[in-house]
Protein backbone atom coordinates (compact mmCIF):
# COMPACT_ATOMS: atom_id res chain seq x y z
CA UNK A 1 0.00 0.00 0.00
CA UNK A 2 2.04 3.09 -1.28
CA UNK A 3 1.13 6.38 0.36
CA UNK A 4 1.74 9.81 -1.17
CA UNK A 5 2.68 11.30 2.45
CA UNK A 6 5.91 12.04 3.64
CA UNK A 7 6.70 13.42 7.57
CA UNK A 8 8.41 16.38 5.64
CA UNK A 9 5.05 17.51 3.91
CA UNK A 10 4.60 20.41 6.28
CA UNK A 11 8.08 21.23 7.72
CA UNK A 12 10.30 24.74 6.99
CA UNK A 13 12.98 24.78 5.31
CA UNK A 14 15.42 27.51 6.58
CA UNK A 15 19.03 28.89 5.75
CA UNK A 16 21.67 28.23 8.53
CA UNK A 17 24.76 30.30 8.88
CA UNK A 18 25.80 30.52 12.12
CA UNK A 19 28.98 31.18 13.35
CA UNK A 20 28.24 28.27 15.64
CA UNK A 21 28.63 26.29 12.34
CA UNK A 22 31.39 28.51 10.76
CA UNK A 23 34.45 26.40 10.77
CA UNK A 24 32.39 23.38 10.02
CA UNK A 25 30.74 24.97 6.79
CA UNK A 26 33.73 26.57 5.39
CA UNK A 27 35.58 22.96 5.75
CA UNK A 28 32.88 22.02 3.56
CA UNK A 29 33.50 25.71 1.49
CA UNK A 30 29.94 26.90 2.15
CA UNK A 31 28.95 29.27 4.03
CA UNK A 32 25.73 28.27 4.97
CA UNK A 33 23.24 25.54 4.69
CA UNK A 34 19.05 24.35 4.29
CA UNK A 35 18.03 22.38 6.80
CA UNK A 36 14.21 21.65 8.12
CA UNK A 37 13.13 23.27 11.61
CA UNK A 38 12.58 21.35 14.70
CA UNK A 39 9.28 20.13 14.01
CA UNK A 40 6.38 20.04 16.47
CA UNK A 41 5.53 17.10 17.23
CA UNK A 42 1.56 16.66 18.05
CA UNK A 43 0.49 13.24 19.58
CA UNK A 44 -2.69 11.51 19.38
CA UNK A 45 -5.22 13.29 21.94
CA UNK A 46 -7.33 10.75 24.68
CA UNK A 47 -10.38 11.10 21.63
CA UNK A 48 -7.92 9.86 19.00
CA UNK A 49 -6.37 7.06 20.67
CA UNK A 50 -9.99 6.11 21.39
CA UNK A 51 -10.72 5.30 17.60
CA UNK A 52 -7.19 3.15 16.84
CA UNK A 53 -6.01 -0.45 16.67
CA UNK A 54 -2.97 -0.61 18.97
CA UNK A 55 -1.33 -3.72 18.07
CA UNK A 56 1.75 -4.87 20.82
CA UNK A 57 4.71 -6.14 19.57
CA UNK A 58 7.37 -7.52 22.25
CA UNK A 59 11.16 -5.71 20.98
CA UNK A 60 13.51 -9.22 20.65
CA UNK A 61 16.56 -9.47 18.96
CA UNK A 62 16.72 -8.67 15.28
CA UNK A 63 13.32 -6.17 15.70
CA UNK A 64 13.46 -2.92 13.59
CA UNK A 65 11.45 0.00 13.02
CA UNK A 66 11.18 -0.60 9.44
CA UNK A 67 10.45 -4.68 9.69
CA UNK A 68 7.14 -3.73 11.92
CA UNK A 69 5.92 -0.87 9.12
CA UNK A 70 6.59 -3.51 6.27
CA UNK A 71 4.73 -6.03 8.57
CA UNK A 72 2.01 -4.10 9.28
CA UNK A 73 1.49 -1.55 6.87
CA UNK A 74 3.49 -2.94 3.84
CA UNK A 75 5.70 -0.16 3.20
CA UNK A 76 8.99 0.12 4.93
CA UNK A 77 9.57 3.47 4.74
CA UNK A 78 6.82 4.65 7.10
CA UNK A 79 9.00 3.64 9.94
CA UNK A 80 8.78 6.66 11.60
CA UNK A 81 5.56 6.03 12.77
CA UNK A 82 6.20 3.24 15.11
CA UNK A 83 8.74 5.46 17.56
CA UNK A 84 6.76 8.62 16.79
CA UNK A 85 3.56 6.61 18.22
CA UNK A 86 5.50 5.07 20.82
CA UNK A 87 7.63 8.66 22.09
CA UNK A 88 10.79 6.40 21.53
CA UNK A 89 12.59 8.25 18.50
CA UNK A 90 15.53 5.49 18.88
CA UNK A 91 15.48 1.53 18.34
CA UNK A 92 18.25 1.55 21.16
CA UNK A 93 15.36 3.22 23.41
CA UNK A 94 13.71 -0.42 23.64
CA UNK A 95 15.29 -2.88 25.66
CA UNK A 96 14.64 -6.59 25.00
CA UNK A 97 10.88 -7.46 26.29
CA UNK A 98 9.71 -4.15 25.81
CA UNK A 99 6.44 -3.65 24.43
CA UNK A 100 6.05 -1.58 21.07
CA UNK A 101 2.59 -0.25 20.28
CA UNK A 102 2.02 -0.28 16.35
CA UNK A 103 -1.36 2.02 15.56
CA UNK A 104 -3.87 0.95 12.90
CA UNK A 105 -5.56 1.93 10.55
CA UNK A 106 -2.82 3.93 8.71
CA UNK A 107 -5.32 6.07 7.25
CA UNK A 108 -6.15 7.11 10.83
CA UNK A 109 -2.79 7.73 12.04
CA UNK A 110 -1.63 9.52 9.17
CA UNK A 111 -4.38 11.95 9.26
CA UNK A 112 -3.71 12.23 13.35
CA UNK A 113 0.05 12.97 12.32
CA UNK A 114 -0.87 15.76 9.62
CA UNK A 115 -3.75 17.52 11.90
Amino acid sequence: MAFNFSRYDRRILMTNASPTYAGQLLSRGVFSIRQYRTPNIKYPTDQQMRELIVEKQVWATGTRFYKLAHTYYNDSSLWWIIPWFNQKPLETDFKLGDVVMVPLPLTKVLSFYNA
